[in-house]
């Protein structure tokens, strides 16, 4: 985030957004439920190359922390590699 508010867009309150925690005015999203919400009602991430703040519901539900996520796309990467690796092994084997 470049440190400035979220916009709505328009609307009678100026464009900006009210916080889901505690209706002050927002700062950003959740980096998980993408709600927004102010700097009292967030905690920051960790494991991850940036802050992010997380909203305190999902602090609670899951933790401040991103790593499962980077966890979920390394396996998206490694499972299909050891499958081809397992695929040339067995054709290498048959075709001898």
């Amino acid at each position: 985030m470049s440190g400035t508010l979220i916009s709505s867009g328009g609307g009678d309150d100026d464009g900006f957004v009210p916080c889901a925690g505690c209706g002050a005015l927002a700062a950003g999203p959740c980096a998980r439920c993408r709600k927004p919400v102010c700097g009292n009602c967030c905690v920051l991430t960790t494991g991850s190359a940036q802050p992010w703040a997380v909203c305190l519901a999902c602090s609670n539900s899951g933790g401040a922390s991103l790593s499962s996520g980077w966890r979920t796309v390394l396996g998206w990467l490694l499972k299909p590699m050891l499958g081809l690796i397992v695929v040339y092994l067995l054709l290498r084997w048959l075709f001898r």
